[in-house]
């Protein structure tokens, strides 16, 4: 028999804030975290716009232990103080009641942002007009007086998941994905693996990313898949209205706490839900396309129940990954009208991206938080600006205001660039 894996602690960073319960007010009042772009300057850009977490301060989160940290790239900051809150709030302050050794870390965690302007610098320095080609050497020279290794060495993906690992003495197995959109999902996904075959007891698990830098802007721009409505970036999120024209570009993080029953119940930690199925599949399709048959999409969910041992008809409220985009609206209702049948249409639906903007490899395990809280509280976050319906999203999506409901078991969906599909299924704790 599988052992059972609990959530005992979350914590996360938004572009609404910080704080749990402030940010969940917020995202059931419908409130938008999106602004005009102050990480750089994208006046030049055809979006103007992102969902900033605003005045981060990362030593207000870690405190003593930040000298260990002051150094660690934008996303990795995300995750350490996501991680302290869910830390905390798990009950784990001291971390004298777990065994380092039975404490891992599985992260969905995106590469830090890349130092643009040395880079640049060096590019500009090194280009060679005449032969119109760079001068590798002169590029050479400038990088070495501007670039630093930390910042370099900050870039890689795995970083964040080794901040965690050394911050919380989690000395058990450490793993970090980057399956784009769909990273935190997984990477929650695989850690629930981990604990249940025994390999751990207690996982920090979920995701961080940043790319609104000139170079994620810029490749996103260039996929035509965020929206350029830079008159009105309050409302430019419009999750399967039939106006959207692409996403918000988001960042922040979320993490939570997985603990494997038994763990929980003897230091009494206080279990919040507990996550009962994983779907995990590829679309084999293309690397920027969804299926148009929602193939991969529609075999996540039908894994997870089948995880779960659970039937369509259990499903209370469904976290859709929901962008915003053209393609991924159109495909996910398909692929829930495929699942759930006659059931569809009765199923309610939200997309707190509408909201949050879409924070990458963050986005899934903060969404799952999200999950949890409706059960907590029987309430189910909104999609907001969802004025027009669209003939192709046809279901019901909790628009524009939160409703009241009896929230006792949530599928979550995440879908990323390459054919990535990830779903998770979590109860009320029984």
């Amino acid at each position: 028999m599988k052992r059972r894996v609990v959530i005992t602690g979350f914590g996360w960073v938004t572009p609404l804030g910080c704080d749990i319960e402030t940010v969940w007010k917020k995202l059931l009042s419908g409130q938008s975290g999106a602004n005009p772009t102050t990480n750089f300057d994208a006046h030049t850009f055809p979006s103007q716009f992102a969902a900033e977490v605003k005045n981060f301060d990362l030593k207000a989160f870690l405190g003593t232990h930040y000298d260990n940290h002051k150094t660690c790239s934008r996303n990795a900051g995300f995750a350490l103080a996501a991680a302290e809150m869910a830390w905390q709030s798990a009950g784990l302050n001291g971390g004298l009641d777990v065994d380092p050794d039975m404490v891992g870390v599985y992260l969905g965690g995106g590469e830090g942002p890349i130092d643009f302007d040395n880079f640049a610098a060096a590019a500009v320095a090194g280009w060679n007009p005449e032969q119109r080609d760079l001068d590798t050497v002169r590029w050479a020279e400038v990088a070495a007086e501007r670039l630093t290794a930390v910042k370099e060495f900050e870039q890689d993906p795995n970083c964040a998941a080794g901040h965690l690992a050394c911050r919380f003495n989690a000395q058990g197995p450490n793993f970090n994905t980057l399956t784009a959109c769909a990273a935190s999902t997984q990477a929650l996904g695989e850690a629930t693996t981990l604990i249940r075959r025994g390999d751990a007891d207690v996982m920090i698990s979920g995701g961080a990313h940043s790319m609104i830098h000139p170079l994620g802007v810029t490749g996103f721009n260039r996929l035509t898949a965020l929206s350029t409505r830079n008159d009105s970036y309050a409302t430019a999120s419009r999750p399967f209205d039939k106006s959207r024209d692409g996403f918000v570009l988001g960042e922040g993080s979320g993490i939570l706490i997985l603990e494997e029953l038994e763990s929980a119940k003897r230091r009494g930690a206080r279990i919040m839900a507990e996550i009962t199925g994983y779907g995990s599949t590829a679309d084999a399709f293309r690397v920027t396309d969804m299926h148009e048959g929602g193939r991969g999409a529609i075999a996540a969910m039908k894994g997870a129940l089948d995880d779960a041992g659970l039937g369509p008809a259990d499903i209370d409220y469904i976290s859709a990954h929901g962008t915003s985009t053209e393609e991924n609206d159109k495909v996910e209702s398909l692929a829930i009208r495929t699942v759930f049948g006659d059931l569809a249409k009765q199923v309610p639906i939200s997309s707190i991206k509408s909201m949050l903007g879409h924070l990458i490899a963050g986005a899934g395990a903060v969404e799952l938080i999200t999950c949890t809280l409706a059960i907590r509280d029987g309430v189910i976050p909104p999609t907001a600006n969802y004025t027009e319906p669209d003939p192709n999203c046809d279901l019901d999506y909790v628009p524009n205001q939160s409703r009241q409901a009896d929230v006792r078991t949530c599928l979550s969906n995440s879908f990323g660039f390459g054919g990535q599909n990830d779903t998770l299924i979590v109860r009320a704790y029984e």
